[in-house]
């Protein structure tokens, strides 16, 4: 499905200001839908006559439109309404439901405006379902007032508001709970979820008739200087959110101040209480917290292991025994390398390429035949499960190349990486002695060839190649799916 920007940019001649005035509106108009019970479908002037560049739900009523209409184009003249509201600049009401569809629908349209100055850029079609029609409860009667004051809003180019902080992704919306105040502050409306809401902050007395803002800063601000925030959200005088908390309850607010002929009228507070939600996410926080230390201990230990075998090699007379030791010093410290980074990350998600560093540093510095190791490439952010085996894999393959390839010659390695969605393709490339004659990796691999094979094809699933690099020397080929970060 074609996207805003694309339809815009496509069919008519808005510039990036418009645009973006769209892109304000149509990512906080849910408001708008839910206090009219109505749905919403945003109309631009176009080439062709008129697109619907996009559509919104209402989560309060029944819907009018089961398909998508975005993308949809109708000629000049076939929607009246639309072009009263464009040409006169005005709000537009259909007299009589339409029964076009077997379904009683109201019809109205809202210009919409780029800002108090700017110039009018789309019309709303607010379309609602009469088929559930029945006396309205002082909650819908509240809703329909408020959602009359915000269309207001937006044929006057003052809402979506251009000085307002970003709203966050997990707003309160006006199923959550709902006070409407008026000029003074005071509240003329509680819908039941948000007097719940307040009565689990520690109210008792009646919320209609009080001062939003001193009864909520004594409930929750008695001992402590209250937040400044607080009384401009809970005041209705600035298009913001805060929260508030008390014995254990967690309370978003969010205000939406009514301004409708260059006058403030009141305002409109969402309330949630995000009291279970704040409570998983300190949750998450803590076992994050646990996690990353349970790493740094691990790692701490393997540093312990790895500098005992150190020691433990320096006391061992025969040369095999001391170079199997230093070869089991290595393969520890490049898991402690995974685990430390693993510490420092708030999530089990690794960007290798320093681990990779590090390792190749780690090899240089410990190899007695002087080698330049160099990376080409990035190997991006890998699951913690897929990042110790390679780190292992990688440090076998490297030793192998400074110590089997050039004997005591000074040579060069390069690790060559490439990386698509979902696959990662690694080569250690030497210039030196290459493999011999009758090699077979099935029969002459030393032990970590055979460590590098386990953990690539039966950890890892992947594929591994062992082969004699064009013009000498070796090449070591992997292939490793990975799921996409």
């Amino acid at each position: 499905m074609p996207t805003l920007s694309d339809l815009v940019v496509k069919h008519s001649a808005l510039d990036a200001a418009d645009l973006e005035w769209m892109h304000s509106l149509v990512s906080d108009w849910q408001l708008l839908a839910d206090l009219s019970f109505a749905d919403l479908i945003l109309w631009i002037p176009s080439r062709e006559g008129w697109i619907a560049v996009a559509q919104m739900r209402p989560t309060t009523g029944p819907t009018v439109y089961h398909d998508d209409v975005v993308g949809t184009v109708v000629a000049k003249g076939e929607r009246p309404l639309i072009e009263t509201a464009w040409h006169e600049r005005r709000i537009c009401r259909e007299g009589d439901p339409d029964w076009s569809t077997g379904v009683p629908v109201r019809e109205e349209t809202i210009p919409v405006r780029r800002s108090l100055e700017g110039d009018f850029i789309a019309v709303i079609q607010r379309s609602t379902n009469l088929s559930s029609a029945r006396t309205p409860s002082r909650l819908e009667l509240t809703y329909l007032q408020s959602a009359s004051d915000l269309a207001q809003m937006v044929a006057e180019g003052r809402f979506p508001f251009a000085e307002a902080e970003p709203m966050l992704v997990r707003s309160p919306r006006v199923g959550d709970g709902l006070l409407r105040l008026d000029r003074a502050g005071r509240v003329t409306y509680a819908s039941p979820n948000a007097l719940s809401a307040y009565r689990r902050l520690g109210l008792h007395a009646d919320l209609v008739g009080s001062e939003l803002g001193k009864t909520t800063a004594d409930l929750c601000y008695r001992d402590e200087p209250i937040n400044e925030d607080l009384m401009l959200v809970a005041s209705g005088k600035a298009p913001r959110e805060t929260e508030v908390e008390r014995g254990g309850t967690v309370v978003q607010l969010r205000a939406i101040p009514l301004i409708v002929g260059g006058g403030r009228i009141g305002a409109l507070v969402l309330v949630r209480d995000v009291t279970e939600l704040r409570r998983r996410e300190r949750e998450l926080l803590t076992k994050d917290a646990t996690i990353r230390e349970i790493h740094h201990r691990v790692k701490n230990n393997l540093q312990t292991v790895a500098a005992l075998l150190r020691l433990q090699a320096r006391r061992i007379r025969i040369p095999e025994g001391r170079e199997a030791l230093e070869e089991a010093v290595r393969r520890v410290g490049s898991i402690a390398i995974v685990h430390e980074t693993l510490a420092q990350m708030p999530e089990e998600m690794v960007e290798f390429d320093d681990i990779a560093d590090r390792v190749i540093q780690m090899t240089a510095e410990v190899s007695v035949t002087p080698a330049m190791v160099r990376r080409v490439g990035s190997f991006g952010i890998l699951p913690a499960a897929v990042a110790t085996p390679i780190a292992m894999v990688l440090t076998e393959l490297l030793q192998n190349a400074v110590e089997h390839g050039f004997e005591h010659q000074t040579g060069r390695v390069e690790v060559l990486v490439s990386r698509d969605q979902d696959l990662l393709e690694v080569v250690v490339a030497d210039a030196g002695r290459g493999l011999p004659e009758d090699f077979d990796l099935e029969v002459n691999a030393n032990l970590g060839l055979q460590i590098v094979r386990t953990l690539v094809v039966g950890e890892l699933s992947g594929r591994l190649g062992i082969a004699p690099r064009p013009g000498g020397g070796t090449e070591v080929s992997l292939s490793i799916p990975v799921t996409p970060a």
